[in-house]
């Protein structure tokens, strides 16, 4: 279930049927929180607690801005171990805890199954129609669509439910503990004096140069004329005039940072932009756990030990043809609560936009490239 902010509050019923991955997935069952953003790029919380027996799936949903404004919707569905796809319908709006206007929708979830180390992830997009008449709508109507980012976790934003309390062995969270520096108790930074020159009192001998005694011209007694040749004199002036030739500096090298050379640099994904001005957001992808990074453009620090949230931290950059080239490393200052450390990265660029998932760890940096491309 899913809440769109527009004129009036909505509430999404769910429809979720995964693609094929590269991997084997795990067991469905189990809790997925993450989010939701909108095709007008709003985004709301969302979260899956699901039971999964043989080839049916059971469960319910919860989309929300806050525990206090939230819907919670029952799903049903089934797992197609063949093609590793599922398609879960949520039946019906159990709970709504909304603002006078609310409407309620049913919702259809495209996602692919993803697996990192020991992180799981669906992810996909989700088109949406009314469930009820009201408001100028009716029953059946489109009600929009966007893309869903979730990760499998092992607590609730709610109250985990009891088909699942026996299957999920929970994880006490540690509020407002935080972020640690990578190899923070290994670093120690010593101050070394700088000695001075001695100084002294006796005075500094001035040293005049040495004079020069200029020839003494003797004036010309004869009556014979020279003239200076007038073409040498042109010459003469003009190599005097001529402008300075400009010669351009050598282009200055940047040095890699320690923590672009003492890990490994993998790229992630590159993005061919056709618009001079490109905005770039990170999100923490999934839970928001405390996870730190810290982001270089171009080898140059832009962002240092910034935390991710729901809030997006923005990087802009100015693409055009003599700067056609641009790369953003992400480097992992922790690994949040729950590793490894991932984000979400939300590229808009005039129409065009793109979705990254980025995933580092303290051995890997992140490296997302983009490619300017005048259009025709």
């Amino acid at each position: 279930m899913k809440l769109m902010l527009s004129r009036f509050f909505q509430v999404f019923l769910l429809l979720i049927p995964f693609t094929r991955s590269t991997s084997h997935a795990q067991n469905l069952t189990g809790i997925w929180r993450g989010y939701f953003i909108t095709e007008s790029y709003d985004q709301y919380k969302f979260e899956l607690q699901v039971k999964q027996t043989g080839v049916s799936i059971s469960g319910v949903s919860y989309s929300y801005l806050s525990t206090i404004f939230y819907g919670k919707a029952t799903l049903t569905g089934n797992f197609n171990k063949t093609v590793q796809s599922a398609l879960i319908r949520e039946i019906k709006t159990v709970e709504l805890r909304m603002s006078r206007g609310s409407q309620a929708c049913i919702m259809k979830c495209y996602f692919q199954y993803d697996k990192s180390g020991k992180e799981e992830f669906l992810e996909g997009s989700f088109s949406s129609r009314f469930e009820k008449d009201g408001f100028g709508v009716k029953k059946g109507d489109e009600c929009g669509g966007g893309k869903v980012y979730l990760r499998k976790v092992t607590t609730s934003d709610f109250y985990i439910e009891p088909f699942l309390r026996s299957k999920i062995k929970t994880t006490p969270v540690i509020i407002n503990q935080p972020p640690l520096k990578k190899d923070s108790a290994k670093v120690k930074i010593t101050t070394v004096p700088v000695k001075k020159p001695p100084l002294t009192n006796k005075p500094i001998a001035k040293t005049n140069p040495p004079l020069v005694k200029k020839p003494i011209v003797k004036p010309n007694t004869n009556s014979t004329k020279i003239n200076t040749p007038v073409k040498q004199k042109v010459d003469t002036i003009q190599k005097i005039q001529q402008p300075a030739v400009k010669i351009n500096p050598p282009k200055q090298i940047i040095p890699d940072p320690d923590m672009l050379i003492k890990r490994e640099n993998a790229l992630v994904k590159t993005l061919v932009v056709n618009d001079a001005d490109v905005t770039v957001k990170l999100y923490d992808n999934g839970v928001i756990d405390d996870d730190t990074i810290s982001v270089y453009l171009d080898k140059k620090l832009v962002l240092s030990a910034k935390r991710l949230s729901g809030t997006p931290l923005i990087v802009k950059l100015k693409m055009d043809e003599d700067n056609s080239e641009h790369e953003l490393v992400m480097v992992a200052e922790n690994l949040g609560r729950i590793p490894p450390n991932t984000s979400l990265m939300i590229v808009e660029c005039g129409e065009q936009r793109f979705d990254v998932r980025i995933t580092s760890t303290e051995q890997k940096n992140a490296v997302v490239r983009f490619t300017y491309k005048k259009p025709k």
